[in-house]
């Protein structure tokens, strides 16, 4: 395990398993949504491509993504492992509710400087109605990719439960 992407839907806890993977085997974290938001008004890397590219190509790092469409093929090209956390539903909305609740009330800074707000809420880019309406098509879209003949090299943990999230992370 050298070069692992740590995938599932919004809100299953990919960046905390990917970090604590990462601190654990000495690989290098790689945040997505850190590398894709590059600034106030959510605006994006225009760089993207070429930052992860160049990311990838080293021999030892974990992402917490199934990558954004831009740079997705090249980080399923180049991991060797891929973690699945495929939680339920109900596991995952508790999560990311409470999640966009906090940073919300806190005001946390998140990705080039941007804050959750209360109108974000509003709208269908916000993480809780993100996590909602994208939860089938995420998962279908990770299976498919298992399934494709390109990545059959690559080793898949697929994890059902946060418990065994964390007993597999203990193991090793």
């Amino acid at each position: 395990m050298q070069r692992v992407l740590v995938v599932g839907v919004t809100g299953a806890g990919k960046s905390t398993l990917a970090r604590d993977l990462g601190r654990r085997l000495g690989l290098r974290y790689l945040e997505m949504d850190a590398l894709y938001f590059a600034g106030p008004g959510w605006a994006v890397n225009e760089r993207l491509v070429e930052d992860v590219a160049g990311l990838a190509e080293g021999p030892r790092w974990v992402v917490d993504s199934l990558g954004y469409p831009e740079v997705r093929d090249l980080l399923w090209e180049r991991a060797d492992t891929v973690v699945w956390l495929d939680y339920p539903r109900r596991v995952v909305m508790p999560r990311v509710l409470r999640r966009s609740l906090r940073r919300t009330v806190t005001r946390e800074e998140l990705f080039g400087g941007n804050r959750e707000t209360w109108r974000d809420w509003l709208s269908r880019e916000h993480p809780a109605w993100w996590a909602w309406s994208q939860f089938t098509t995420r998962r279908r879209e990770i299976e498919r990719r298992l399934r494709d003949p390109r990545f059959a090299p690559l080793h898949a943990v697929r994890l059902g439960r946060p418990r065994d999230a964390a007993a597999w992370l203990a193991s090793l």
